[in-house]
């Protein structure tokens, strides 16, 4: 975060409070956006919280920086009594990717929502996403545990919406919809069960206090329980596998924007949590030890290998991307379970480029859909022929999954390879492999129907997207590469943030 320090991008009045803008600013765009008279409208309200969010969120960064550590007492109650917020480097920039993701799905809404949602729902479909990056930034600041809780509800809520929305697309929405709420729904109860067994042990919420106290009462039964609850319980969020069934079809059947937001967010800020309380939360033992070596590796890797097997065999697009998001997921995990400052940093690094890449292959395949409505491999052949600036874009971003050198996929996957041959941990490495070669089977799939197939006979035209759908995804695509050949700025805050949680530098 060294790159933060100098910079001063508010004033100071407005930069002190900053950390709860952050969130109140969605929020209050939420309720803007669903009284907008129309949906244009609705869109400029989305753009300009958006934006506020990443301002707000860059000069939290910058006070972190400068700080190492923002403590926010909400309504002057000092924690542990009062909820605080709490912002490390971790936090710093776990919300500027939130935020930027925000600002860009923002941007790309203004289009691709004409092809896939109603006109008469665009308002309450702008709300709903200002709400999902209310509860994504909440997630990522809080300092409490049961509040994490309302945050994950607050975000939930809206994406279970968001994703319904999509049946005037595919009526495979509404299904995938109640899914994805019945498997929200448990993963909200078991986490507020773990957090149950927490207080029960501690008497308290915060999670500062709570790491304090559970220093001292070591791996007692409470603790334990509470760990498993929480972990399953997030794991669920973030598509950890066996507990990833609502993924595949919110994927598919949701409106592209959705689609983009959940793959670079949502995910994302479930692992964050998940990092937070391993790490930062729950203390040093041998309990901890046994669940990161015996239980979340194995089945990182069991995903890395099953999901990519299932989207190497997978037809329809958005489902092979979607299986591996949760093979993806399983990347990041194998870093964190390393339980090393260098695992930490390349899960962390992972995490990053997995939300750049994937939020551009979305966008890419939204971008498709404004014109036609493919959704097999085969429907894609040839469609490089006809919106060629879309096709590249795409074409990045699936070279960066696969892990094609000079992309931001490339460096994430050695540093991982890396961090595993430092810790002797062969098999992980022959895990990230295997996976690696599988991914570049399915991406290479889908790169040879678009680029070097004839379209069918009688198969729909497609045409270039809107320059206000392109923006968004060039820039995606384009930080892919340009972190792939000088990833200078997310290493150093990556760096940051592990050094914040472990208290020591990769």
């Amino acid at each position: 975060m060294i790159l933060f320090e100098a910079l001063y991008v508010a004033p100071p009045a407005l930069t002190a409070q900053a950390p709860i803008l952050v969130i109140a600013g969605p929020l209050i765009g939420a309720c803007a956006a669903a009284l907008s008279p129309g949906g244009r409208t609705a869109w400029m309200v989305s753009m300009l919280t958006a934006a506020f969010a990443l301002w707000m969120a860059v000069a939290v960064a910058g006070e972190v920086a400068r700080e190492d550590v923002i403590d926010y007492a909400l309504g002057g109650f000092a924690p542990p009594m009062g909820i605080a917020l709490r912002i490390d480097a971790l936090g710093a920039t776990m919300a500027l990717l939130v935020a930027s993701i925000g600002v860009m799905g923002a941007l790309y809404s203004g289009h691709a929502l004409e092809s896939e949602v109603k006109a008469e729902k665009h308002t309450l479909f702008q709300s709903g996403y200002l709400l999902c990056l209310a509860g994504f930034l909440g997630l990522v600041f809080t300092g409490d545990a049961f509040n994490a809780f309302v945050f994950l509800e607050v975000s939930s809520i809206g994406t279970y919406a968001l994703v319904a929305v999509g049946e005037a697309r595919d009526r495979r929405a509404l299904p995938a919809a109640f899914n994805y709420l019945i498997f929200g729904t448990v993963g909200a109860t078991l986490y507020v069960l773990g957090v149950g067994f927490l207080y029960a042990a501690t008497g308290t919420l915060n999670m500062v206090d709570m790491a304090m106290r559970l220093a001292t009462l070591g791996d007692n039964s409470a603790v334990q329980a509470g760990l498993a609850f929480v972990v399953a319980g997030l794991g669920v969020k973030a598509a950890m596998f066996p507990l990833h069934g609502w993924l595949p079809g919110a994927y598919a059947g949701a409106p592209s924007l959705v689609s983009v937001f959940l793959a670079a967010t949502a995910t994302k800020a479930a692992i964050y949590l998940i990092i937070r309380f391993v790490f930062d939360v729950f203390p040093e033992g041998e309990f901890g030890e046994i669940f990161l070596s015996w239980i979340l590796a194995p089945l990182a890797a069991a995903a890395v290998i099953i999901c990519s097997v299932q989207a190497v065999f997978e037809k329809e697009v958005r489902r092979i991307l979607a299986f591996s998001s949760v093979a993806q997921v399983g990347f990041i995990l194998l870093g964190v379970s390393l339980a090393t400052p260098a695992g930490l940093s390349a899960g962390v690094f992972y995490l990053v480029a997995h939300a750049l890449m994937k939020g551009a292959l979305f966008m890419a395949v939204g971008a498709f859909a404004i014109s036609v409505r493919a959704r097999t491999v085969e429907d894609f052949s040839g469609i490089a022929r006809e919106a060629p600036w879309s096709a590249a874009a795409f074409g990045v971003g699936a070279a960066s999954l696969g892990g094609v050198p000079l992309t931001m996929g490339f460096l994430a996957k050695w540093s991982l390879v890396s961090a595993a041959l430092e810790t002797g941990e062969i098999w992980i490495v022959a895990v990230l492999a295997i996976g690696s070669l599988l991914t570049l089977i399915y991406v290479g799939r889908m790169l040879e129907a678009m680029f070097f197939r004839a379209p069918g006979r009688g198969a729909e035209r497609a045409r270039e997207a809107p320059v206000g759908v392109l923006a968004p995804l060039f820039v995606l695509a384009g930080l892919s590469l340009w972190f792939g050949v000088d990833a200078t700025l997310p290493v150093s805050m990556v760096n940051a943030s592990v050094s914040a949680l472990v208290g020591a530098a990769p």
